[in-house]
């Protein structure tokens, strides 16, 4: 595993770098702008109301309870990255058998 990871290491520091950077435009960004999920917008204009499947978890609107918007979100983001190369080392190590 470390020598697939070093092998790919200009791709996970691209990837840190994003993270890094998400809450910009997620966070900061769009609180300037005003902007709302589309779907939020359209459940909104139809009188739906949002139902909680989960007392918490991570991905929840990308914040973490307790923690800054900003760091919630990057640590949401993170969670889905590490799940995502999981799979994909997963895969991969399958593919190889």
């Amino acid at each position: 595993m470390a020598g697939v990871l070093s092998r790919h290491r200009g791709a996970l520091l691209a990837a840190a770098v994003l993270l890094l950077a998400s809450p910009v435009f997620g966070v900061v960004l769009a609180e300037k702008v005003g902007y709302h999920e589309p779907l939020d917008v359209a459940a909104e204009k139809l009188g739906l109301e949002e139902h909680q499947v989960a007392e918490w978890t991570p991905f929840s609107d990308y914040t973490v309870p307790g923690l800054p918007d900003t760091i919630g979100y990057i640590v949401a983001g993170a969670i889905g990255v590490a799940v995502i190369l999981a799979i994909g080392l997963a895969a991969a190590r399958l593919a190889r058998r």
